[in-house]
């Protein structure tokens, strides 16, 4: 009993100790509004796509209505495609000189690339910008989204900034995983140590949406120091920080919306590709997946089924600390904040699981995405290969 009092009191001050920084995370973070002018240089708007033609229109009219931008350009890669969103993008295109359709080398990676940093990194050196907006089909943007995002880059004189959408979820399992997008930066990232700090270590951003000074991201290498990395968003702002160059992550909740996954099997496939990266593969993995548990599941664990009246106190506080932040979090993003925060230790576990599971099957070399299975990078061999082709 002592022993399991002591696991749960200790949960119980962690979790109320994230909700205090979700609290003070809230108080610093930038929120990057419309600006009064237009912006004058010439921004390139860039949207790496792969069999998306189930939601690729959405996501491309958002860029086509951009205001506040006297000069941009839109040029969209398609990797290979196979379900025609090409011929999408043309007929939402249609004869818009600004939009430039790029054909990927399908499956014809160079060796040691993943697909999306290829294709962010032909992108990157067509674009004719001084400043690089990098988008995901998924997302959709609101009309003065990329002018204020490159005002906030400017003004806050950063070379990188990701402003995090609103995650739209709509079925019960969205809802149980989708809210941690925006949760887990704000409760895990200490806010003004990342944007003080050149340390790599303290970083977040997120692929849906970055901002980048073109100089800056060419300089540092652009996508091909991160060619193998699966989480290349925080890899490419790691890389920027390593050559003395800055960024940080925004809340964008107001600029852009995503809906990443629309079902239990989107989010499986989606969450097991790159949560391994995320936590390793050693005793790291096993320690991180230990902490939310201990954090945020056992407390509320406790809360119910434990004989001591003091454990189930302390369980009860762990648990309405995390609830707190989880709401904090939900009502400043626009997402949804009730009943769901109540479920924040489901969400948790969910997210444990996940995170067990894409570890097991980085070992067994199971993990697919658009098609392709994610293989260990080799010497003179792509990381990733089509799915059926046998790894060496």
């Amino acid at each position: 009993m002592r022993i399991s009092r002591a696991l749960v009191t200790a949960g119980s001050i962690a979790s109320a100790t994230l909700t205090a920084q979700i609290a003070l995370n809230m108080a610093l973070v930038k929120k990057p509004s419309t600006p009064t002018s237009p912006i004058c240089e010439r921004v390139s708007i860039l949207l790496p796509v792969r069999n998306e033609v189930h939601r690729v229109e959405p996501t491309l009219r958002s860029l086509i209505d951009q205001q506040g931008l006297s000069d941009f350009e839109i040029l969209v890669l398609d990797d290979g495609s196979t379900d025609g969103t090409a011929a999408a993008i043309a007929r939402v295109a249609a004869d818009d000189p600004r939009v430039r359709l790029v054909q990927g080398n399908g499956d014809q990676l160079p060796p040691g690339w993943l697909g999306k940093p290829w294709a962010c990194q032909r992108l990157g050196e067509l674009a004719t910008g001084s400043v690089l907006v990098f988008v995901d089909a998924d997302v959709t943007l609101n009309p003065h989204a990329v002018a204020a995002g490159v005002a906030m880059l400017r003004q806050s004189q950063m070379h990188m900034v990701s402003p995090y959408p609103k995650q739209a979820a709509h079925s019960l399992a969205e809802r149980i995983t989708q809210p941690l997008v925006n949760w887990s930066w704000l409760a895990t990232l200490p806010l003004r140590l990342a944007e003080r700090s050149k340390s790599p270590a303290w970083s977040a951003a997120i692929g849906q949406f970055l901002i980048i000074d073109t100089d800056a991201y060419r300089a540092s290498g652009g996508h091909e120091p991160v060619a193998d990395v699966i989480l290349e968003d925080v890899g490419v702002l790691r890389n920027l920080k390593r050559n003395g160059y800055r960024g940080i992550p925004v809340d964008g909740s107001d600029m852009a919306e995503c809906r990443m996954y629309t079902g239990p099997e989107e989010i499986y496939e989606g969450y097991t590709k790159s949560l391994w990266s995320a936590f390793g593969r050693g005793p790291g993995a096993l320690g991180g997946i230990a902490a939310m548990l201990l954090i945020y599941v056992l407390p509320a664990a406790a809360t119910l089924a434990s004989k001591d009246v003091t454990t189930r106190r302390w369980g009860a506080a762990g648990y309405a600390s995390g609830v707190a932040g989880r709401a904090l979090v939900a009502h400043r993003t626009g997402e949804r904040v009730w009943p769901d925060s109540l479920a924040h230790p489901a969400s948790l576990a969910a997210f444990a699981g996940l995170a067990t599971a894409s570890v097991l099957r980085k070992r067994r070399g199971t993990i697919t995405w658009k098609d392709r299975i994610l293989g260990q990078p080799e010497l003179g061999q792509s990381s990733l290969q089509p799915v059926g082709t046998p790894r060496i």
